[in-house]
Parts: structure tokens; sequence; C-alpha cells
């Protein structure tokens, strides 16, 4: 489960007050928003990578406000993707199991496993320097699941792709979904993004005062 309950930023002239939702352990949440509403900011305060000024954050029911982001336990996608550039794409699908202390047996067999969901085996021995926008994005999904995070947070993570990468990101993002074995939380402004692959849809919008997310239900 992912919650945040009352959760106030600021950076600079930008402000979010009083910000509560609650995603349910399993379900796949997508949070709308125009761009500059704040829906970057918000994941990243999940993923400990901003402290809020104010409010509580919890994952699995516990209060995770004050622990640095490798004691939370999430995988991110950023929106950039943040490839390890030096490393090549077997080595960024391996990293997280190899800080971890995994060994090379283990490590290979969950990279080759990445690789063939995500259609990145011809790109294994690649460095991540010169990836299209499409490639670089499934790496960068490939390399925050590889250690099996029940946490997934994901920036905009069909942005900026072509269709063909599109439709197969969605559906890797649909077979997470059907698993129920990760909780989503997945923020765009793309309302089609929601209609296809919610459970949750939270809105955020930066006209109201305060902003507020609003959750319900979709398609149920």
């Amino acid at each position: 489960m992912i919650e945040l309950d009352g959760v106030s930023i600021r950076q600079g002239a930008f402000a979010l007050d009083g910000i509560t939702l609650a995603v349910p352990a399993g379900a796949y949440a997508v949070l709308l928003g125009p761009s500059g509403a704040g829906k970057t900011t918000l994941l990243e305060v999940v993923a400990g990578l901003r402290r809020p000024r104010a409010g509580r954050v919890r994952l699995r029911g516990a209060d995770v406000t004050h622990l640095p982001p490798a004691a939370r336990c999430v995988g991110y996608v950023p929106q950039d993707a943040a490839l390890f550039r030096t490393m090549t794409v077997r080595e960024n699908l391996g990293f997280a199991l190899t800080v971890r202390g995994a060994g090379p047996g283990s490590t290979a067999a969950r990279v080759a496993e990445l690789a063939a969901w995500l259609g990145l085996g011809a790109l294994l021995d690649r460095r991540a320097v010169g990836l299209s926008g499409g490639e670089a994005q499934r790496v960068a999904l490939g390399r925050a699941l590889a250690f099996r995070p029940d946490v997934l947070l994901l920036d905009e993570p069909l942005n900026a792709v072509d269709e063909a990468t599109r439709a197969a990101l969605l559906d890797a993002l649909d077979g997470l979904k059907r698993e129920r074995r990760v909780t989503v939380l997945h923020v765009t402004h793309a309302r089609a993004e929601a209609d296809r692959l919610a459970d949750v849809v939270l809105e955020l919008d930066a006209r109201r005062s305060p902003p507020v997310a609003t959750g319900g239900l979709s398609g149920q």
C-alpha cells in the first residue's frame, strides 16, 4: 500500500499542501495532472528523494517519512530513465541485484528473464549511451523490477517513445497489473494511459487551492 497523509512540499515559489491519497496493495494507480502540477514531486516524496515539509508517507502500512530511498525498497523509473551510461544494458539490468549481494548465477538468470520479457536480448552487451528513448525506458523498467520490489513508481514512462514502443510498454505494464504482485503509482498527463491501465485514478490539479489528489476506482 502507498499512502500520503497531509503531505506538504515547498520548492521556491512552488507549493503543494495537504496532499492525501492511498493506493491499495496490488493496485495499479495512475496519477493524472497537467505539467507543473507537482506529479513528479509527489513521486519523489514517495521514493524518498524529497523530504516533505509536513505530513507522513507510509508504505506497506509502515511510516517511511524519514527513511532514505534505499531503505524503502521501491522500484523507481524516472522520466529521463537515468541509466548508468558507462555500463552495458546487462550491467544496468543487474545493478540492483549486484549491490544487494546476489550471486552471479541468480543475477544472470534474472537479467535473462527481464531481457526476454522486455525484448532487450539483442542489446545486452551495448552500452546504455546511444540507446533510443524507447530502448532506454525498457532498460529502466527492467532495472527497477530486477530485485522484485512490491512497490513500483513510474514517472511518465510512455513519454517521448514511438508508437511501437508505446504499445510494447503498455503490454508489459498490463502484465504487471494482471499479476497483482506489485503496487504501482504511475504519473502522467495522458488520460488514455489511465483508461488503459488504472484500477485507481488520482487527479492533481494545481489550479485548486490547495491542490488535492482525489481517488476513485476506475472501471469498477
